[in-house]
């Protein structure tokens, strides 16, 4: 086996990513019914509306919290799935806790075993945020996509390709790997100059920002830094490559919400949220 090919495996296995499952264990100690509520209105808006009577199948659920927003709105049975154990155990927790009755199941998988076992085809595959963190981001995309019923949704969001991508791959394959103490300076490091930069080209104060933050999509500024910075494996994909890849995937574009021109990503790239139909 080659060097190339033995980094590539490596990418693909769980031992080398950022420990996203213990971020997730700490942030579902903070979710209320707010937090929740702003999942439900996050997924209704990218699902165009309410889910009744649809199976869904949620790939890197984290905490869980999207895979109970799906069931708050409507959908007939949920399969949610992470390669990370801890986050399995979260999501486990959040679901019993928050829909105890309801048809849903989660387990330990990677959405590359769902090549080997496909579980079905679903009315509605989502990945927010997660197939860019799987080591090889493009297969990761055709796989999911091959979950999707005829004419079913594929709901995703990926990071955007900014020019400092190639920056943050380095900065992330050393965090993933460094000390608590050390993650913890970076972080403090990070927030202080987000909060100076905003300060400079925004009106309003930063706690407001915050607020608001927490609105969005029911997710915490401060878990998602450590998130953002630690979020390796990193590949990012434009809106254009991704319209071209989904298309030969014999998709069609529903919805793209994503940044006008092009941004520098001194601060991260951010995500751009799509859905597509299978045609």
């Amino acid at each position: 086996m080659t060097a190339s090919m033995s980094d590539a495996a490596k990418l693909l296995d769980q031992r080398s990513h950022f420990a996203f499952g213990r971020n997730w264990a700490s942030y579902a100690q903070l979710v209320t019914e707010t937090h929740v509520q702003a999942a439900v209105d996050s997924l209704r808006k990218l699902a165009g509306g309410d889910l009744h009577g649809k199976s869904f199948l949620d790939i890197g659920c984290g905490s869980g919290l999207h895979a109970l927003a799906a069931l708050r709105l409507g959908a007939s049975e949920v399969l949610a799935i992470d390669i990370d154990g801890d986050s399995v155990a979260t999501a486990l927790q959040l679901l019993q806790t928050n829909a105890p009755k309801q048809c849903w199941s989660a387990r330990q998988a990677s959405v590359f075993d769902l090549e080997k076992h496909p579980p079905g085809a679903f009315d509605v595959v989502y990945s927010w945020g997660v197939l860019h963190h799987t080591g090889a981001m493009y297969r990761a995309l055709r796989a999911a996509a091959a979950l999707v019923a005829p004419g079913g949704r594929f709901i995703f969001a990926l990071y955007r390709w900014t020019p400092l991508c190639w920056l943050w791959k380095i900065e992330k394959q050393w965090y993933a790997a460094a000390s608590p103490t050390a993650q913890a300076r970076a972080r403090s490091a990070y927030v202080a100059l987000f909060s100076k930069a905003f300060a400079l080209r925004r009106r309003g104060s930063f706690s407001s920002y915050l607020a608001d933050y927490r609105q969005r999509r029911g997710m915490d500024f401060h878990h998602d830094v450590h998130d953002w910075l630690g979020g390796w494996p990193y590949e990012s994909i434009s809106p254009a490559q991704t319209a071209r890849f989904m298309t030969g995937l014999g998709f069609e574009q529903v919805h793209a919400f994503t940044a006008a021109g092009v941004r520098l990503g001194l601060f991260g790239s951010g995500c751009d949220e799509y859905v597509y139909k299978r045609k």
